[in-house]
């Protein structure tokens, strides 16, 4: 904030009377606020007091005593738990700490003790925060009083504002001072209260935890005993199972047990075992047995596969391999049909299994494998194993008498998952809780054998389980199944009191606050101020990078295509390579757009004020969308009104942008043929009648007026264009008659596109935003075109507008003040092919359209190059004006037929031709007219077929330019000999000043070389390349050849600005050799003082300044990319100077 020392007298009547307003208005409401705010104080005091007083009443009487001190954890545990007696009863017998008991077990007189230490606590804090809130009332009053009783005079307020601005900045304003002590108070009152609150919270808290610990505990102790018993259960039918396997199979001879018994068998005792999957037999065979035992039973021994089998069919015996020679082999021979897949599979072929057998026949008792996925189910379970023996043993039997024992394994597999969803059913409190099982053999990575990872609900128990196997550990862990209820005792208990002392805080604070915001606020400024600096250095670097990445390869491209157009083309070749070189410059200029974009957001971009041709920057408009409009069949068409000067004086390149916007989006919208048409008027003829406007702004005012569809460019119906200038508030005139060289102009595009939607029109000038979401995705573009548009309008000093309907199309108009200029001011690059006019001038053309403003458009393209025009609507009026020619007194001769191709048809140009060839022979002249055909697109074999059948002499294509007409014309005329036409000539007197001059180019880009050597070696100077700085210094150490030095800044290892560095001071050093007199004048007659020109080449438009490439001692800068007469003229000062 800044205050300005000169103030009018208005202004100080203004803020004085603001001032007094504010003293004055505002102390009444002042006045009433404090009063409110006393009011409530009272008002929350006595309802406080009253509620302490009731408290403290119903405290005292003996019934509510016995009910807090005796009763209230019935009270409490029945109304927020909703626990039964018998568990209330079992919680208060063990007792949580000295503070519950305390809490629900205290004697009467303890209670008594508590109640009235509470009370009296209390009122101490009611009465300190009564104290608190009339110290605060009080010095709000004692400040308002102050504020209305010492206002300050009229001579004192100007040196009170600005007294204002510097005490923030240099001593501490008394009423902050003041309340310091207030807010330490203040910290201080909260703080106890919420050590209370945290204090009440946490016994109540204590509670409620300590018995949803103590039900999760007892919930899974009792499922981690169901599920030990019931596996139990399952472990000894299994045992039996194996006992009997050992009586009726190795016990009786011949055995009284084969596979369809032990599959009925076990078949019919499944309901005994409902836990497990399946029941297995393997028999004990060694090595020497194998043979034999194979025979017998009629199937090879198979290996038992490893990896995850988890579908039955993955179970193929007849695929698996045999088992691999080994001592021993334990293949299944009975088994229950469940899993009868596994019959001939050697258990002892797998590890774990392998380990498993060998543990069992050592221990005599069943041991279990590590979780694995079940077949079929693809749960994870466990395989129980016991070993089965040929005799009984004694029970200190020694390991090895029972391996020799062993006869063979029965192995069941178990279900876990079954078995635990079972038990869970059995419990009607199933849904409260989440069980997983865990195998924590392995510590570090246990094993979830039931149960899906859960959200942690905050409570964990974990119950140990005994599967009959010592090597195994087995861990049930229970949690909630949601997450507990909010403790709401605690909450409401705590959350009341801090409520209440936070609201008073609250109030407190804020009258403290308010003293010390402006502080503050300064404070956030300066770091808001400072971060908006950074950014912006930020935003710059980014863009100087950015132009520097893309300004290199830039640089190639346009002096390569500046190259092939000084070779031999012809007229299509050079037409394209001139349109490709203009779409480079015009991405160059969107880069300079870029980079000011910054100076339009801050209102700092200049405009210049040149001399330049608009009806060029038409052409070359035109020539950028020429490709995209031949693709979608589109007319696209310039007319430029006769009374429009031919120079104007503004900005080319800010008007060159905004057209090229606005055809940009035109050409973008129009699908499927159609037209866009750019035409330019004067303001100044909107106003005239109809009868003095030109043909084209008459019938484009009145496009349906007589209904024939040749008022249209392309037929197609058109929006009103005169609504898109209606609300233009200055529409030319008055500026013209103070200033009679400044004109206006207003610029339309028409198009037949699918026009901008109603509800989209109002935002269709906001930066970034487009008519809907679909139409970057479908048409491409960021939608700052038109933003950017209507802002360099405004700079201009001019309006912009629309009109468009959805499904007719849009017209977009602007109008920019201009001044006129003189033909003689005009720059050169503005009349380069002004030469190659000078052969057509004079010639009569006739032109054949049925459309009369685009024969209008004709005429006008023709006009400029000196060419008088004739116009008809058909072919059939063509024949009697053909025939008519020797007749009429025109001074001179008909040169030229150009028909359009929508009133092409052969044989009556075939007629043309007769005609044209007997007028002529009346006319007693061999040269025949040359005829054109205009056209929009052709492809290769239309134009072949054309030319071969004779009947045209060219094929014109639109959208017409300058430029494609002198080409076609000059070839028709030269009896197809190609001529180089534009080529920029330069001046004799370039070639004579760096003729024979030796010039050094120093770059790390061998484009940016080659580009550079190009263009000066065409004007006779020798040029030699190096790629480094290190070579620049080595070259021009003095003495040296060189007469200038083009050097570029930004180069590895070292860059333009330290190589110049060096090689000045090595001249200041040879300098000083001069002057003493050690190196002789005579070798160095014309040198008195030796300096070679350094001139600079980067493509760092931002930072690499001219001052800065100066200050290292550089004498000139080009920017990249450089055109030829840019090298020239940086350089030939320094040659004209010597």
């Amino acid at each position: 904030m800044s205050i300005n020392g000169n103030h009018s007298t208005s202004n100080g009547k203004f803020k004085m009377k603001k001032v007094k307003d504010s003293m004055h208005g505002s102390g009444g409401v002042l006045k009433w606020k404090g009063k409110f705010t006393m009011l409530l104080h009272v008002v929350f005091v006595v309802g406080i007091s009253w509620f302490f007083y009731g408290l403290t009443s119903w405290l005292t009487s003996s019934q509510n005593k016995i009910l807090l001190c005796g009763d209230f954890k019935n009270l409490l545990f029945r109304d927020f738990f909703d626990s039964s007696s018998h568990q209330l009863h079992g919680f208060s017998d063990q007792g949580i700490s000295a503070k519950s008991n305390i809490a629900y077990d205290a004697t009467e007189d303890g209670c008594r003790s508590y109640c009235f230490w509470s009370t009296r606590t209390c009122w101490w804090v009611l009465i300190g925060m009564m104290v608190m809130s009339l110290r605060i009332s009080y010095f709000r009053f004692k400040t308002w009083s102050k504020q209305q009783f010492s206002l300050p005079q009229p001579q004192q307020l100007q040196q009170q504002q600005l007294m204002q601005h510097k005490l923030p900045l240099q001593i501490q304003s008394p009423a902050k001072t003041a309340t310091k002590w207030q807010k330490k108070l203040l910290l201080l009152f909260v703080l106890a209260m919420v050590v209370v609150s945290i204090w009440i919270f946490y016994h109540f808290y204590q509670d409620t935890v300590f018995r949803r610990k103590e039900t999760l505990s007892n919930m899974c102790d009792e499922r981690a005993r169901m599920l030990q018993d019931q596996f139990n259960v399952g472990l000894n039918h299994v045992h039996a199972l194996a006992i009997l396997v050992s009586t009726f199979h190795h016990g009786k001879s011949p055995s009284a047990m084969d596979q369809k018994t032990f599959e009925e068998y076990t078949e019919r005792t499944a309901f005994e075992r409902p836990l497990t999957s399946g029941v297995a037999y393997a028999l004990k065979v060694t090595h020497s047995e194998r043979e034999s035992f194979e025979k017998r039973q009629g199937w090879t021994i198979k290996k038992m596969e490893h990896g995850d089998q988890t579908l039955v069919q993955d179970f193929d015996p007849t695929k698996m391999d045999p088992a691999p020679i080994q001592d021993e082999y334990a293949p299944v021979i009975f088994c229950q049909r469940t899993v009868a897949h596994i019959v001939s599979i050697d258990m002892m072929s797998g590890k774990e299994d392998r380990d498993n057998i060998l543990r069992a026949r050592a221990t005599g008792k069943g041991v279990l494998t590590s979780p694995f996925k079940l077949l079929k189910s693809n749960h994870l379970g466990v395989v129980l194993t016991f070993a089965v023996y040929d005799r009984e043993l004694p029970l200190d039997a020694t390991a090895k008498q029972r391996i020799a024992a062993t006869v063979g394994y029965l192995g069941a597999s178990y279900d876990l998952r079954s078995l635990v969803e079972k038990i869970l059913q059995q419990l009607a409190s199933k849904q409260t809780i989440v069980v997983n099982v865990y195998d924590t053999t392995n510590s570090t990575a246990p094993i979830n054998m039931y149960g899906t990872d859960v959200i942690d609900t905050g409570f964990l128990h974990v119950s140990s389980l005994d599967f009959g196997d010592p090597t195994r550990k087995h861990e049930m862990h229970c949690r909630f199944k949601i997450r507990p209820p909010p403790p709401w005792t605690a909450i409401l208990s705590a959350g009341g009191v801090l409520t209440i002392s936070l609201l008073l805080s609250h109030i407190l604070h804020a009258a403290i606050n308010r003293i010390v915001k402006v502080e503050e606020d300064c404070q956030k400024m300066t770091v808001l101020k400072a971060r908006a600096e950074a950014a912006d250095v930020a935003k710059s670097q980014f863009l100087a990078t950015v132009s520097h990445e893309i300004r290199t390869p830039m640089n190639g491209v346009l002096g390569m295509l500046q190259m092939l157009m000084d070779t031999d083309l012809d007229a299509d070749q050079l037409d394209y390579a001139r349109t490709a070189h203009r779409s480079g410059n015009e991405l160059i200029s969107i880069i300079n757009e870029v980079l000011d974009q910054a100076k339009i957001e801050s209102g700092r971009l200049e405009l210049e004020a040149v001399p330049f041709d608009l009806r060029v920057i038409l052409d070359n408009v035109v020539s950028l969308f020429s490709d995209k409009s031949h693709e979608k069949e589109i007319e696209l068409a310039v007319y430029v009104s006769n009374k429009v000067p031919e120079v104007v004086v503004g900005d080319p390149g800010r008007f060159r942008q905004i057209i090229t916007n606005l055809v940009g989006n035109s050409v973008k919208f129009t699908n499927d043929k159609g037209h866009i048409f750019v035409s330019v008027h004067l303001a100044d003829e909107m106003r005239a009648p109809p009868d003095m406007m030109d043909e084209v702004l008459r019938q484009g005012l009145n496009p349906l007026k007589d209904g024939s569809e040749r008022n249209t460019l392309s037929g197609y119906p058109i929006v009103d264009r005169w609504r898109s200038w209606a609300n233009f508030k200055q529409l030319g005139g008055k500026e013209s008659l103070e200033n009679p060289e400044l004109i206006k102009l207003i610029v339309t595009v028409e198009d037949t596109g699918e026009g901008i939607p109603h509800d989209a029109q109002s935002r269709i000038f906001t930066p970034f935003m487009q008519a809907d979401s679909s139409t970057s995705r479908h048409y491409g573009g960021t939608g700052i075109g038109l933003s950017i548009s209507k802002c360099l309008v405004d700079l201009m000093g001019g309006e912009i507008g629309f009109v468009s309907e959805r499904g007719v199309g849009s017209t977009f108009s602007f109008t920019a003040p201009l001044m006129r200029g003189e033909l003689d001011s005009l720059d050169a690059k503005w009349r380069t092919h002004e030469s190659s006019f000078s052969e057509l001038k004079g010639l009569r053309a006739l032109v054949i359209d049925k459309r009369s403003i685009r024969a209008e458009v004709t005429r006008y393209h023709l006009q400029r190059l000196g060419i008088s025009v004739d116009t008809v609507f058909s072919l059939q009026s063509s024949f009697s004006f053909v025939s008519n020619v020797p007749n009429t007194s025109a001074s001179a001769p008909l040169s030229m037929l150009l028909i359009h191709r929508e009133v092409w048809e052969k044989e009556s140009v075939i007629e043309l031709h007769r005609l044209l060839k007997d007028a002529m022979s009346k006319n007693s002249t061999d040269r025949v007219p040359k005829l054109f055909l205009l056209a929009n697109s052709m492809n290769t074999s239309e134009r072949s077929e054309l030319k071969s059948s004779h009947l045209v002499d060219g094929i014109v294509a639109k959208p017409l330019r300058l430029s494609v007409l002198s080409e076609c014309f000059h070839e028709a005329f030269a009896n197809g000999r190609k001529r180089q036409l534009y080529k920029a000539k330069q001046p004799a007197s370039f070639g004579c000043l760096l003729k024979g001059k030796q010039i050094l180019v120093v770059d790390d880009n061998a484009v940016n070389r080659k580009v550079a050597e190009g263009a000066l070696k065409k004007y006779g100077a020798i040029v030699t390349c190096v790629d480094s700085g290190k070579a620049a210094v080595n070259k021009l150490k003095a003495p040296h050849n060189f007469d200038a030095c083009f050097m570029d800044l930004q180069m590895p290892e070292m860059d333009g600005f330290e190589a110049t560095r060096q090689i000045r001071q090595k001249e200041n050093e040879f300098n000083e050799k001069l002057d003493s007199g050690e190196v002789s004048l005579e070798s160095f007659p014309n040198m008195t003082c030796w300096h070679t020109p350094i001139l600079a080449m980067t493509a760092d438009v931002i930072q690499a300044t001219d001052e800065e490439c100066r200050k290292c001692g550089m004498d000139g800068y080009v920017s990249k990319p450089f055109a030829e007469e840019q090298l020239y003229s940086a350089v030939a000062c320094h040659f004209e100077s010597r």
